[in-house]
């Protein structure tokens, strides 16, 4: 078939050179325009609109809230007649503008983020500020930069439908304590911008005091010439009152809870543990009861997440046949994008980041190895076993015995002593873990979880746990696998307390049928050992380097070291991600989620939290440091 082009008959095909824009991108189309001016008129991509406007909101806000601050800021001879006007808005603009610049770069992430909520008020803040600048400092580019963002807002209103994310009224006290902060720092850049206006040389606490009358709307011992004492008064009054509103607005909006398993999404669960469980030596840790799940259309697989800092994070593979996967993960990827949440996968083995990345697209990265010792294959004989076979020995003739056992073989008052025992050893304030922690033991539904104990006979009248100086928790991994879930022992015990009870559970193994026992998760396990071989490279050496230096605070080195000593075999884990610019937030979320990093009210506050939200039987747990810590 043949193609004519501007007016040419002679029906010949255009060579390559003719069809082609050129380098250049500027050849004329037959609509006469170049293609950099088609792709100015069509506008920005739709996909990349709320990022775009995210940031152009937070600049705008940062503008109008330079107009209300700084006087020097407006340019318009017109101002001081404007003032004095019948009508004109003179200090009031000054507070309007501080008070929607504010708004405006608080908004600036939700906007980024694709939330409906955001864009309605963006919608509505945009032509006030407009209004306040063009009162205020009589700027016509201010005004049309605010309009043409509304009008973009406006063009691509679909691009933000977002749901809101999981919250609750906390979050009002932190708006308070936050937005107090800051108000009270801007108030004092309000009050000490006017120096040739101050009546006087006020001191910094009498500065503080007039910002904080006048947040609540009085005035305070600074005096000013001229209009500047109503400007002030004002802008301080409108930062009160916004911090006032927003913090109203926050404790008595509808709340929207975390998701939780419920009881008929972890009989579910159950199920599928129970028929595929052996698998994935995390997926009885799926079952903790802070963490959300969605299932395949099929309801034989599921992937279960936690939300943190608008991160969804999943940990280990899905549960279920591996044939329902793509199932789940397209439930899970459809309730990230409703939400606008970023996808993450933590821990996840080399077959579940090959089903997430064909069927997502997603990316890739190795994290870690875990140890998993065979139990027909361990032994405390020969030369590699000598440190942990002494150890054992020495500690063992100081008098120490251990019990291993089912959960379900317990009696109720022992359970309660080792959950005590367990609370008070953890040694820090913050519950730790997530993606290999349960966060309970004792629980009636985890019958078939193991208890190894180590005891000190004659020491029963010393402490409130009898003679317990030790604890190991495992949940099951299938049928014929158990998986670490925590440690803690009693800090005056003899050290190698953690080496006696995994030997001890090692031993025990073959009469509770367990043949494969998964340990600790080593981070970043292949460098730390290929670092310190001979003939390493230097970018490897450094590298190890700086991982032995984070194992001042995080356990790296340490867990490593000692998951070598039981000479397992080496499982890598993977963390799935989007794109390399979310890993530092994905990074940071992770360290949220497994307790390394927290954000949280105070004790006070979080244990009465705690105690309303609490299942019965139900006691979180989380480990502390020396070894003593199952996560990522």
């Amino acid at each position: 078939m043949s193609v004519t082009l501007d007016g040419d008959k002679s029906g010949s095909v255009p060579n390559r050179t003719e069809r082609s824009s050129g380098g250049s991108g500027e050849r004329p189309r037959p609509n006469g325009l170049p293609q950099r001016a088609r792709r100015l008129l069509r506008g920005p991509r739709p996909e990349s609109v709320p990022a775009l406007v995210g940031t152009a909101c937070a600049v705008i806000g940062l503008i109008d809230i330079a107009a209300g601050v700084f006087p020097r800021f407006r340019h318009s001879r017109m101002h001081d007649l404007a003032e004095v006007l019948p009508g004109a808005l003179g200090p009031y603009a000054a507070a309007l503008a501080l008070s929607t610049g504010v708004l405006l770069l608080l908004l600036a992430h939700g906007l980024k983020r694709r939330k409906r909520r955001a864009w309605r008020a963006a919608v509505i803040l945009l032509p006030a500020g407009a209004v306040a600048q063009f009162a205020y400092r009589h700027s016509v580019s201010g005004v049309v930069l605010s309009l043409a963002l509304l009008a973009l807002l406006l063009w691509h209103r679909r691009e933000f439908a977002a749901l809101p994310d999981p919250r609750s009224r906390w979050k009002a006290l932190a708006n308070f304590v936050l937005m107090g902060a800051g108000s009270i720092g801007l108030g004092l850049l309000i009050v000490s911008v006017h120096p040739h206006r101050t009546v006087g040389n006020p001191s910094l606490s009498e500065r503080l005091e007039h910002v904080l009358f006048g947040l609540f709307g009085f005035s305070g011992p600074i005096d000013y010439s001229g209009i500047v004492s109503g400007t002030v008064g004002d802008s301080l009054g409108a930062l009160g009152l916004l911090t006032a509103l927003t913090t109203i607005y926050l404790a008595f909006r509808p709340e929207h809870p975390v998701a939780r398993l419920t009881e008929d999404d972890e009989r579910q669960l159950r199920a599928l543990l129970a028929r595929h469980g052996g698998r994935d030596s995390l997926g009885h840790f799926a079952l903790r009861r802070d963490k959300g799940v969605v299932f395949s259309p099929s309801g034989k697989a599921a992937v279960c997440y936690r939300v943190v800092s608008g991160v969804m994070l999943a940990s280990g593979d899905p549960i279920g046949d591996v044939e329902a996967w793509p199932g789940a993960i397209e439930r899970f990827m459809d309730e990230a994008k409703a939400h606008s949440w970023t996808p993450a996968v933590m821990g996840c083995s080399e077959t579940g980041g090959e089903v997430w990345t064909r069927e997502t697209g997603l990316s890739v990265l190795e994290l870690g190895d875990e140890a998993v010792v065979d139990v027909p294959d361990f032994s405390l004989q020969g030369r590699a076993m000598r440190n942990v076979r002494q150890m054992v020995k020495r500690i063992e003739r100081a008098g120490y015995e251990t019990r291993v056992r089912r959960v379900r073989d317990l009696s109720d008052g022992e359970l309660g002593r080792v959950r005590r025992a367990a609370d008070d050893w953890r040694g820090t304030d913050t519950e730790r873990g997530f993606s290999m922690a349960l966060g309970r033991i004792g629980d009636p539904s985890d019958g078939d979880s193991v208890i190894a104990t180590a005891h000190k006979p004659g020491d029963g009248d010393t402490g409130p746990y009898g003679d317990l100086k030790a604890v190991l928790h495992f949940v099951p991994w299938g049928t014929d696998g158990m998986s670490l879930d925590l440690m803690r022992r009693d800090r005056s015990a003899d050290p190698g307390m953690n080496e006696l009870l995994i030997v001890a559970s090692l031993h025990a193994a073959p009469a509770l049928d367990v043949v494969r026992v998964s340990l600790n998760f080593a981070m970043f396990r292949s460098a730390l050992a290929r670092g310190e071989r001979l003939g390493a490279g230097p970018v490897l050496r450094c590298w190890r380097g700086l991982l032995v230096f984070l194992s001042r605070w995080f356990q790296i080195e340490s867990l490593y070291k000692f998951n070598a000593k039981f000479q397992p075999r080496w499982e890598p884990r993977y963390v799935v991600f989007r794109s390399p610019g979310e890993l530092p937030r994905i990074g940071f979320a992770a360290m949220q989620a497994e307790g390394f990093v927290t954000l949280a009210l105070p004790r006070a506050l979080r244990r009465l939290g705690r105690a309303s939200r609490s299942r019965p039987g139900e006691r979180p747990t989380g480990p502390p440091s020396d070894h003593e810590v199952r996560t990522t």
